[in-house]
């Protein structure tokens, strides 16, 4: 039963099992083929910058800077391409940098500087949004590029392109943590940042490429989005940096860091946005959705910090059958 309760996947894999049956239950209209495929596109720019978000919070640290960082790249990205004439392809690649280095900015702050990464990404979140609102006069602006819309809805081989954004991103995401130095590194900051030191672990640039991966996963999916609305808007992002958070979390990652599965991020993503389309459905206030999603990361983070303490519960009341058991 312990091992059981420990896995990694299994409890993610469930919870997203009771919100599916709860939500289908609910309304006919969850398993419509056009909702699922909706269902689908809607989760690809979550789970995408989650996977920044559980690196981070594998690390020990916290970024609640990614929501209004993709309002930012998006209204980068709109005014190079739709403002300045820069070409489509060439703008993409430059707002990937330019995320990577708000990323490593933030890491610099938090590991060099030592300021908390809550409050370094606290002011990111103020800040970003703030700078979006300097582009256009704080106005969207629209019909960037018609090249621009194949990137999030373009198919190959008939399968959405995001399911392969998905495929890539995780893979590699999933080989970097589990076979590279730098994984372990993650792992190990996070679990004790000092044994991590005195191992000749250089913390401070651990963290900073943590903060870094966040910051290009964020661009990845700020390039989804403003591919998918094909427009920027300092108003996009709004609670995405929450979806995140509360995707690893619901997906396993410990906030203490030094603890988590990539792959359980995906599917804590999947139970979020499945929530979330559930509410829709339903004709749920969006105020009701966040109070539900707030509940849903105290629930999480609850049972992360019991988990422990669960688990040798139930090896100890193992434990005293089997002993009642051979006594009789």
């Amino acid at each position: 039963m312990k091992r059981i309760f420990d896995a990694q996947l299994l409890g993610p894999l469930a919870a997203m099992g009771l919100v599916t049956l709860v939500v289908a239950l609910t309304t006919n209209r969850f398993l419509d083929p056009g909702n699922l495929s909706n269902l689908a596109l809607q989760v690809s720019i979550v789970s995408l910058i989650a996977i920044g978000a559980t690196v981070v919070i594998f690390t020990g640290g916290i970024d609640l800077s990614s929501g209004s960082m993709v309002a930012l790249l998006t209204m980068v990205l709109a005014t190079l391409v739709k403002n300045m004439g820069v070409p489509l392809w060439p703008t993409l690649v430059g707002v990937l940098l330019l995320g990577a280095l708000l990323g490593a900015l933030n890491g610099v702050l938090t590991a060099f500087l030592r300021i908390p990464s809550f409050i370094v990404t606290l002011a990111g979140l103020i800040a970003y949004r703030g700078l979006a609102l300097m582009f256009n006069a704080g106005s969207p602006i629209f019909s960037l590029d018609p090249n621009l819309e194949p990137v999030f809805y373009g198919r190959l081989l008939g399968i959405p392109l995001p399911f392969y954004y998905l495929v890539l991103f995780y893979g590699a995401a999933t080989v970097m943590m589990n076979n590279t130095r730098l994984g372990r590194e993650f792992y190990a900051v996070g679990g004790n940042p000092a044994a991590a030191k005195l191992s000749g672990i250089n913390v401070r640039r651990v963290q900073t490429w943590a903060f870094a991966i966040a910051g290009l996963m964020t661009a990845v999916g700020a390039i989804l989005m403003a591919a998918r609305l094909n427009s920027g808007s300092p108003n996009y992002g709004q609670t995405l940096e929450l979806q995140a958070i509360a995707a690893a979390v619901v997906g396993g990652a410990s906030l203490a860091g030094g603890r988590g599965n990539i792959l359980s991020t995906l599917v804590g993503a999947l139970t979020i946005v499945i929530v979330q389309n559930g509410l829709n459905l339903n004709a749920a206030p969006s105020a009701v959705q966040n109070v539900i999603l707030g509940l849903i990361i105290l629930v999480a983070v609850g049972f992360d910090m019991w988990r422990s303490e669960i688990a040798r519960a139930i090896g100890r009341r193992s434990a005293g059958k089997a002993e009642a058991g051979r006594g009789a």
